[in-house]
């Protein structure tokens, strides 16, 4: 009898100057419990675009309907009533002319008595067509109060307010286990195998009490590489609370205003007190002064949507190839210059195993990069949004403080000055050596011997 392959390996043979600060479970650890949890939120979450504007869209023709089918009655209605009301003028002048004239009291009666049954049909007929209208304008205002509600509450509910969050007690969920289970959540601190950083570069930095920096409490941005086809390895190193103690601390995630088209997606972030990607967002997420509502530390997936595209199958790339959108990324490192703050790399082994693109003509990335939404087909467990069970991996490289003007005076320099721009060039050229270093460094233990990094 042959024992079940574990895709969960111990670690072995770790690198000079790498610990582990929180170790993978086991792989019995994630039971069926916890797979049901996973494979039902994903297809909740991830399929809620699907459901929650396909419920718009059915509740919006439930009410053009039926207020069509209202207008339509009533215009009926109004033609019958007008009928019914010169049949009974018609039915009287015949009553009339049956009193006055006993000669013709014969057939004057047959008249009126067939104008009489005439009469009734057309009441009758008046009175279904009053109880079908009242019932369909009953029913499209039925329909038009619930979609209002739905767009409404979406938008302007109170649901997302960070403080209904905290009364959830969301960061404990059981649901957050289940998938740190699943995914066999493991955090290496890789210290290298020398003392080499960024300072010993340059002598100065902008931070002048570099040994008092606490990876778990001062302002910092983790920067998290690679994005994925969702960005997993930044929501779980935020969501769940477990493993923030070991690792970097709580931090307020970076999230594309795509996401605010994912219902659900939109409520977690609110709760996780997050925030827009737009350059003034996070620059005023980094500006001081320094609250626990505000702490000034942020995670970031430098690559972004963009990033997804980067990767088999894209022509030009290999399955054994790993991309990481950073040549052109300097945005990231200005802000870290402009608020002398440092930058912790992470590396996500695994991150982009999760789910499977199907790739697309040229023009829908195009599109994609335009509209800052990932227009893009993907797959997981039975070609449904439920993703494969992968082993990640984080990676915390070096601390990379920013370094400070050629004269070493802790002064601001001129954002947009020369000297400005080749100090973020240093820290962007700094931080693609770190992500190398620490990918090579521990590809092996992973299992990623034959995987290559290339940075696009």
């Amino acid at each position: 009898m042959t024992t079940k392959k574990r895709p969960l390996p111990r670690h072995l043979h770790l690198p000079p100057g790498v610990e582990v600060l929180v170790s993978p479970p086991p792989y019995e650890v994630c039971t069926l419990v916890d797979r049901l949890l996973v494979y039902a939120s994903s297809l909740i979450v991830v399929g809620s675009p699907v459901w929650f504007y396909g419920g718009i869209i059915y509740f919006y023709r439930k009410w053009k309907k039926y207020r069509s089918l209202a207008a339509a009655t009533e215009a009926a209605r109004h033609e019958s009533g007008g009928g019914g009301a010169s049949s009974t003028v018609r039915c009287r002048g015949t009553r009339q002319r049956t009193s006055s004239d006993d000669g013709n009291y014969t057939s004057s009666t047959g008249e009126s008595s067939q104008e009489m049954n005439e009469q009734e049909t057309q009441t009758q007929s008046h009175r279904q067509q009053t109880e079908q209208y009242n019932n369909y304008k009953r029913l499209a205002t039925r329909y038009g109060v619930a979609l209002a509600a739905i767009i409404l509450i979406s938008i302007w509910g109170p649901h997302r307010d960070k403080r209904v969050g905290e009364w959830l007690g969301v960061k404990k969920w059981r649901l957050w286990d289940a998938w740190l289970n699943y995914v066999g959540f493991t955090v290496l601190k890789d210290n290298g195998d020398d003392d080499h950083t960024i300072i010993q570069t340059n002598p100065h930095s902008a931070i002048p009490n570099q040994e008092e920096f606490d990876i778990h409490t001062s302002p910092s941005i983790f920067a998290f590489v690679p994005h994925g086809i969702f960005p997993f390895g930044l929501a779980f190193s935020c969501l769940p609370e477990r493993g923030h103690e070991q690792t970097w601390g709580l931090f307020r995630p970076v999230v594309a205003t795509a996401t605010k088209l994912f219902p659900l997606v939109r409520t977690f972030i609110s709760w996780m007190n997050g925030v827009d990607a737009s350059r003034s967002a996070v620059s005023r997420a980094l500006a001081p002064p320094y609250t626990s509502d505000h702490p000034g530390r942020v995670g970031v997936s430098p690559g972004g949507i963009a990033e997804m595209f980067e990767t088999y199958p894209k022509p030009g790339f290999h399955p054994n190839d790993e991309a990481a959108l950073l040549k052109d990324r300097n945005g990231l490192f200005k802000l870290a210059m402009k608020h002398k703050l440092p930058i912790v790399p992470v590396y996500c082994f695994g991150a982009t195993k999760m789910l499977r693109r199907v790739q697309l003509p040229a023009f829908v990335e195009t599109l994609s990069r335009m509209l800052k939404i990932s227009l893009c087909l993907f797959f997981g467990k039975l070609g449904l949004p439920i993703p494969f069970r992968q082993r990640l991996m984080y990676v915390m490289g070096k601390t990379l403080f920013p370094p400070l003007p050629r004269d070493g005076v802790n002064t601001s320099m001129m954002e947009g000055g020369e000297e400005f721009d080749e100090r973020v060039q240093e820290m962007h050229d700094a931080f693609c050596n770190e992500i190398t270093r620490i990918f090579e460094r521990n590809k092996d233990h992973y299992g990623w011997g034959n995987k290559n990094l290339r940075l696009v």
